[in-house]
């Protein structure tokens, strides 16, 4: 091709590619190339299907220009239900709230035993909470609620209540918020197995006083009341009955919720001391759900 010719054929590519143009121009007066969507807030072209596109043809401001309501409002109605939904799956209460004690003006106690160990010295246990007529609320740790249902269920059968005490009873307060989750919903779905009911009461494990994370898992399981102690008896530490009747005579008052343990034989050489002490001071034993009833 000669250069002349070569001229001729650039002024001829050129004056299609002006008019090409011009017939976008016109079929698009908004300013958007074609093929591309304009950004609702700037008028800059967005190409389609890009994450810019996502995040910026969506927004309310798009009702006045760019893209018609009719384009983008039902992406964001659909949004709120799913969000509602997600919300009232997790629970929607907002965070359990910490409960350390009953009423003072009640002349009731709370006797709580974490449940763990030897079942055997929980037969015993239970044994000498039947002869005195005495109602115990059990925090059963998931696993060991799995493999003893027959006590879980005489616990039922003699009037206790049975309540969460997570899965596996690990040290709380390190964990992350998917393992704090995973504690309590693998317990609530042993004790609804279990007994037909996940239990209004929940608490949490290596830990006296649970964190905000704990509470707010807490909540989003369904639970409503982290159940604390402001009596702690120290009979997991094995000091002898004598001292874990010590430990709880010191620090007793009516509305106390009492922190005891199944899996220590000093726990069962204790209890009916321990009960003597408690009739002593006109204190009645109830259940949680009667003292923060």
């Amino acid at each position: 091709m000669t250069e002349e010719e070569r001229r001729i054929a650039r002024r001829t590519f050129l004056g299609v590619a002006a008019a090409g143009a011009l017939a976008a121009c016109a079929a698009n007066p908004t300013g958007g190339a074609a093929g591309t969507e304009a950004d609702a807030g700037t008028n800059e072209p967005v190409a389609e299907g890009s994450a810019a596109t996502s995040a910026t043809a969506a927004p309310a401001p798009a009702a006045t220009s760019g893209p018609s309501p009719a384009t983008t409002a039902p992406a964001m109605t659909a949004a709120a239900p799913a969000a509602t939904t997600a919300a009232a799956a997790a629970g929607g209460t907002g965070p359990a709230a910490f409960v350390p004690n009953g009423s003072r003006s009640k002349p009731q106690v709370s006797l709580t035993f974490h449940a763990n160990g030897d079942p055997a010295m929980a037969s015993r246990l239970l044994d000498i909470l039947r002869g005195r007529g005495v109602r115990v609320t059990v925090f059963g740790v998931g696993n060991w609620m799995q493999a003893n249902p027959k006590l879980v269920r005489r616990m039922l059968d003699e009037g206790h209540e049975v309540a969460n005490h997570t899965w596996s009873h690990p040290t709380m307060g390190p964990l992350g918020r998917s393992v704090i989750a995973d504690e309590i919903k693998r317990c609530a779905d042993v004790l609804t197995s279990l007994t037909g009911s996940p239990s209004p009461w929940f608490r949490p494990s290596g830990i006296e006083v649970p964190t905000p994370l704990i509470l707010d898992e807490a909540g989003k399981a369904g639970y409503r009341t982290s159940v604390g102690y402001d009596c702690d008896s120290l009979d997991f530490q094995d000091p002898g009955a004598k001292a874990v009747v010590a430990n709880v005579a010191a620090t007793v008052k009516p509305g106390s919720i009492i922190s005891v343990h199944f899996g220590h034989q000093n726990t069962v050489d204790a209890m009916p001391a321990l009960l003597d002490l408690l009739a002593s001071k006109g204190l009645a034993p109830v259940t949680v759900g009667t003292l923060l009833a």
